[in-house]
């Protein structure tokens, strides 16, 4: 017997006529592989969006607290320029957009001209996102600024 190249089949060194595939051949998808593939997404599907939901609810946090430092650095330099008691907390809230409801200042170390005086802002972020936000509850954001008293 002979194959397509011409080389007789069975015999030490002659090769197939076609190379076995470790593939399947491709024919469209069975029923069964269909269901298998549909189950496969059912249970995966649940922790991907879970992840997501996660990842949204960081990057909401991170960007809370780039505004708590911000906020930080705007009451210390108010308070290093303005004596007034409310100053500081006035400048914060103006400059970062967080909720003043949950915003916290506390100014301390204000003396003369030359002395430090130090800005701390706490903040209790809401978790809103849906299903990971009341798993995780309110965070505590909190940063701190020192400046010179100028006058």
């Amino acid at each position: 017997m002979t194959s397509a190249r011409g080389e007789r089949a069975g015999l030490p060194g002659s090769l197939p006529a076609r190379a076995a595939s470790p593939f399947p051949p491709r024919r469209g998808r069975t029923p069964a592989q269909t269901a298998q593939a549909t189950v496969e997404l059912a249970l995966v599907l649940p922790f991907v969006v879970m992840l997501m939901l996660l990842l949204v609810q960081v990057g909401i946090l991170v960007r809370d607290q780039v505004l708590v430092v911000h906020a930080a650095r705007e009451g210390a330099r108010e308070a290093a320029v303005e004596p007034a008691p409310g100053a500081a907390r006035s400048a914060a809230l103006a400059s970062s957009g967080l909720d003043p409801d949950r915003l916290e200042i506390h100014v301390s170390g204000r003396g003369g001209p030359g002395s430090r005086v130090k800005v701390t802002a706490s903040y209790r972020a809401p978790t809103g996102v849906p299903v990971v936000g009341a798993a995780l509850g309110d965070m505590r954001l909190q940063a701190s600024a020192t400046m010179r008293v100028e006058r």
